[in-house]
């Protein structure tokens, strides 16, 4: 095993329930009771109210607990059961092979796997090891080690994903070296992944939300893009937490919260978390010196980022390309056999079997939601609320508010946008306004959220558990926020 996560690790009895038990026992207690006071409905019709309570139920439960999956799943059965509290089983069966046959998780599961199984093969093949050798000798101190590794995050903008996993399993060696804490490394690249790859048109970001813009009416047919590159620079979250990453990068920021724990901790000796282990950081059995080495890493890096552009911007075939350039590549340097190679490709698919199960689990509660009508509901409920002057900054505080109880910050626009793109038009608000306050919401949700995939995969990548990442930066995530929902406010009032 590449890692060994701290939930899988040996405990000692106890007479106290799991974390998922209890939740289980909250969730069941609390349908029961609104079922007896006939607070429930038959299904397909308004819950109200009663539909954020999974979502609260969750969030509730993760801050107590520090169980992400359990805390999902919790949330998901009480909704579930206030939907039905009669049949729990088959409304779960349903919405969980929905959530799996769903091409986005199918696709996200296969990059993931595989962008695991990459690194996880450049590791055992030496090229991350060559890279960290080199970097060490050109980065001298933390500062430069934390700068480094906002360069190649703003380098790498093809997509959030790749930008999780690459940057952080290509850095940890360094700021390893440096006693730079594992919950730092993973804010730093969490903070230039959604931000950069909404700034940046390149991306899968861009090419989804441009399409989304022609189908709800914001733009017309081939003027997606258009409105989007238009919309870059009220798109301020981006640029808000990418100034944020620079200052604490540049110890201009000093460490808030949770984060002075985790860098007390790394500086006293110890930057890795106690229980966690991995081979990217590991010497390599076959540990290729100089220059060759570093291209046997470099190499397939590119080879994943422009075969992904040539693919349109797809970085499943661009990670496939990859890895089999890769394999050739260590064949011919009789590096690793093939069956070492399909090994380390397997054991690094199995490492990313936690996050992907947190992050499908996060769809389930998703699907759940959508169901109950929480996204409608929120919406309905501060519409009335709405200026004109105010739109962009309400737009953009609903809809982080929902990203983030959903951590779908893909999904739940394709069920805001034909409800906020006419009611900007008919406010006669600029559209590049509203559209960057939703991707502004979109990347603040994504980046806040403790169970988002871009959450989890930063952790996973760095190397740390995913709460404490998460409460580790939220901070600095909230600090953008504000900057975010104050620029609103003012480009609301000064542009209407």
């Amino acid at each position: 095993m590449m890692m060994e996560h701290p939930d899988t690790l040996a405990m000692t009895p106890s007479v106290k329930w799991p974390p998922l038990w209890r939740g289980l026992a909250v969730a069941s207690l609390a349908a029961m009771v609104f079922a007896w006071l006939g607070f429930t409905h038959e299904q397909g019709s308004d819950y109200g109210a009663l539909s954020l309570l999974p979502a609260a139920l969750v969030i509730t439960m993760a801050v107590i607990t520090r169980k992400t999956v359990e805390s999902l799943l919790a949330g998901s059965l009480l909704g579930l059961l206030l939907i039905n509290p009669g049949d729990l089983i088959s409304p779960l069966a349903d919405v969980t092979l929905a959530v799996m046959m769903d091409e986005t998780i199918a696709w996200l599961i296969l990059v993931c796997g595989m962008m695991g199984g990459l690194i996880n093969l450049l590791a055992r093949g030496g090229g991350v090891h060559s890279f960290g050798a080199v970097m060490t000798r050109i980065i001298k101190t933390p500062k430069s080690a934390m700068a480094g590794t906002v360069g190649l995050g703003l380098v790498v903008f093809i997509d959030d994903y790749l930008n999780s996993l690459a940057v952080s399993s290509s850095m940890k060696r360094i700021t390893d070296s440096f006693n730079i804490s594992r919950e730092k490394l993973a804010y730093i690249v969490d903070s230039t992944a959604a931000p950069i790859c909404i700034l940046v048109p390149v991306s899968t970001w861009a090419v989804f939300f441009a399409s989304l813009l022609e189908d709800s009416g914001a733009a017309e047919g081939g003027k997606g893009m258009s409105l989007y590159v238009a919309s870059i620079p009220y798109m301020l979250y981006g640029w808000a937490a990418l100034a944020v990453v620079a200052l604490v990068a540049a110890n201009k920021l000093p460490d808030l919260g949770a984060m002075k724990k985790a860098e007390a901790r790394a500086r006293a000796g110890q930057p890795v978390p106690e229980g966690w282990q991995d081979e990217v950081t590991a010497e390599p059995a076959n540990a290729v010196p100089g220059w060759l080495g570093l291209t046997n890493f470099l190499l397939p890096m590119v080879v994943l980022v422009l075969a992904s552009v040539y693919y349109d911007i797809d970085l499943l075939k661009g990670v496939l390309v990859a890895l089999g350039v890769t394999m050739v590549l260590y064949s011919v340097q009789r590096l690793l056999s093939f069956q070492q190679q399909v090994d380390a490709t397997l054991d690094g698919f199995k490492v990313m079997l936690y996050p992907l199960a947190t992050v499908c689990a996060g769809f389930i509660l998703k699907e759940v939601n959508d169901q109950l009508g929480m996204t409608r509901y929120i919406i309905d409920t501060v519409t009335p609320l709405i200026t004109p002057a105010l739109l962009p900054a309400i737009v953009f505080l609903v809809m982080a508010a929902v990203v983030f109880s959903t951590a779908s910050s893909w999904g739940v626009f394709v069920i805001s946008l034909p409800i906020v793109v006419p009611l900007g038009q008919a406010m006669d608000v600029p559209m590049p306004l509203v559209v960057g306050a939703l991707l502004s919401a979109s990347a603040f949700g994504s980046h806040a959220c403790f169970f988002s995939d871009s959450t989890v995969l930063s952790a996973q990548g760095a190397g740390c558990d995913t709460m404490d990442h998460a409460m580790t930066q939220l901070p600095y995530a909230l600090i953008g926020g504000a900057i975010t929902l104050a620029a609103l406010l003012a480009a609301g009032f000064w542009m209407m």
